[in-house]
């Protein structure tokens, strides 16, 4: 039996068989400036020789160009390293302008007393310099709106804000993964392409290929005109022709090479007749069928659409799996430019088995306690930023939320307490049976209970055909998780389980019922108590941060108009 080689062995052998090595200049190994900067003991590192990578925020020469300093930022961490290149080791003009990238080996270094740095780097090296056109580059040092990096979306991640806000977001992202993960949830992958309408609203992007094919077929028609009647006649006609020749040659019992030689002629014959009849066929214009469009000569033989929530999928997983959630992107076709609306935005979709109301009631307050604390223990530095420049409050917002019980409230007691304010005037007016405008959420959360509040059973009008009707057939078991700055954070329900009541309610919201066929067939085959919410993840960014504008906490922002990049 032959000796098995080692790991490193079997390498090497892999490599000879497929040829000599690639001769590749040994890559440095690069130290995050974060690590640097949030060392525990940051002068023991005094005299470490490290490669940094990073883009240029700020550059002076100085001592009349004989060196330069440099505040170079990696993306790590919000904080800059100080960089001092001497002009011997490079053009120092190639490198001060804002927006250069510079790959740098050098020494760290303690800087002279009374600097405010703890650690700078000496440059022995730089390695790599991407070089920046200072009279091009948009990004100037001076503040910019958040309203004009939005017209450079493909940039604005190098400022302090956007950086940071990114960080943030990140952040939250790994701890709604852990905190599901911690808990016992599964993590279920939903289609973005969806032929049902979760929320019944109808504002959704329709998924399309008939406008593409049509544009395809008038150009072919154009190119290549379709066959006349009298060209399938004589395709026909040579058809018949073939086959009586071949039914002859049998009847005559002719050579075997001769019957195969003419029935590929007529197979040849029959495949250019069947071109010619589809090419006939072709017709300019979307295809219609009884006035109306034809959606069985689309890509997916329906209408499709980009979906507004994963959570009708998804249940289909908690009736399998037991508890789940989905995280991703959803769409809406609604021609909004509000600060609170995208047509693209992420949400977080948990699904729990055998749950009532309060079970999904207390799982959403945990949820969003773990999101606050998660950031006070895990994004010190960026919190610190966005409370310094945009909302002073950020910090003690998410400790106040993270530390204290949330207030559970019905709807009914809800709009008791707004109709009797008498100390300010809304611009919605308060009445039973209306949907809660942010103004009324932020009032119960900011003025009257100072805390997260949790709303329950709502009318059932106003809410979706899914969420369980309760016994007094006027409300639902739906609940809103309400937090100041923001209002609506999470929506969520404990679902309909009973089949004929379900069917009643898609019925009522004027759904049909045949592209839920596969949802009633749950509640048909081991139907189960189940609840779930959503949370949109960029308002819980906004939450978190204090921003205005939900336009300025997604990477890439899409509204009305605008669909950069």
């Amino acid at each position: 039996m032959a000796e098995e080689l080692p790991p490193s062995e079997k390498l090497s052998a892999m490599a000879l068989a497929d040829g000599p090595p690639i001769d590749l200049e040994p890559s440095a190994e690069r130290t995050r400036i974060r690590s640097v900067l949030a060392a525990d003991d940051m002068i023991a590192l005094a005299g470490k020789k490290i490669v940094v990578g990073g883009w240029v925020r700020t550059g002076r020469e100085q001592g009349k160009g004989s060196f330069a300093f440099l505040e170079l930022n990696d993306g790590s961490c919000l904080a800059n390293l100080q960089v001092i290149v001497d002009s011997a080791v490079h053009p120092l003009a190639l490198l001060t302008p804002t927006g250069t990238s510079v790959v740098v080996e050098g020494v760290l270094k303690r800087p002279p007393e009374g600097v405010k740095q703890s650690l700078e780097l000496r440059a022995e090296r730089i390695l790599e310099v991407g070089p920046c056109d200072p009279g091009k580059y948009p990004l100037p040092k001076t503040r910019l709106t958040l309203e004009f990096l939005r017209d450079w979306v493909h940039l604005r991640a190098r400022t302090n804000t956007i950086s940071a806000v990114a960080r943030i977001r990140d952040e939250l992202a790994y701890a709604t993964h852990t905190f599901f993960r911690e808990n016992g949830f599964r993590y279920i992958h939903t289609p973005i392409v969806t032929t049902s309408d979760c929320e019944g609203a109808g504002e959704m992007f329709q998924v399309t290929t008939l406008f593409s094919d049509t544009e395809k077929v008038e150009r072919e028609l154009k190119e290549n005109p379709p066959p006349s009647e009298s060209d399938i006649e004589s395709a026909k006609h040579i058809v018949k022709e073939k086959g009586e020749a071949v039914a002859n040659l049998k009847s005559i019992k002719a050579k075997k090479e001769e019957i195969t030689a003419s029935v590929a002629e007529l197979t040849k014959a029959k495949e250019n007749l069947s071109r010619l009849e589809e090419r006939f066929k072709l017709k300019p214009g979307i295809p219609k069928k009884d006035g109306k469009i034809d959606y069985g000569q689309d890509f997916f033989g329906r209408q499709a659409f980009l979906t507004v929530s994963g959570q009708l999928q998804v249940e289909t997983y908690a009736c399998a799996l037991g508890n789940v959630y989905t995280f991703g992107p959803t769409f809406r076709a609604e021609h909004s430019h509000t600060s609170r609306h995208l047509a693209e935005f992420w949400m977080v979709e948990p699904e729990i088995a055998f749950a009532n109301l309060e079970d999904d009631m207390n799982c959403a307050e945990n949820y969003v306690k773990f999101l606050c604390q998660w950031l006070l223990d895990h994004c010190q530095e960026d919190m610190e930023f966005m409370a310094k420049i945009y909302d002073k409050t950020a910090i003690e917002r998410l400790k106040l939320v993270s530390s204290s019980p949330f207030v559970k409230i019905s709807y009914t007691k809800a709009v008791e307490l707004l109709i009797n304010v008498t100390e300010k005037k809304f611009e919605n007016p308060v009445s039973w049976g209306i949907d809660l405008a942010s103004e009324h959420e932020r009032y119960l959360t900011e003025v009257i209970f100072k805390k997260p509040v949790i709303v329950y059973n709502y009318p059932k009008g106003i809410k979706a055909f899914y969420m369980r009707l309760n016994d007094d057939g006027k409300t639902v078991a739906a609940m809103d998780v309400l937090v100041p700055k923001v209002g609506e954070l999470i929506g969520g329900s404990q679902r309909e389980e009973r089949l004929e009541v379900l069917q009643q309610r898609i019925l009522d919201a004027g759904l049909p019922l045949e592209p839920y066929e596969w949802y009633l067939e749950l509640r048909r085959f081991g139907t189960v108590k189940h609840s779930g919410f959503g949370l949109g993840f960029e308002r819980m960014i906004l939450f978190a941060t204090g921003l205005d504008n939900i336009r300025d906490v997604i990477p890439f922002p899409r509204y009305p108009g605008r669909a950069d990049l």
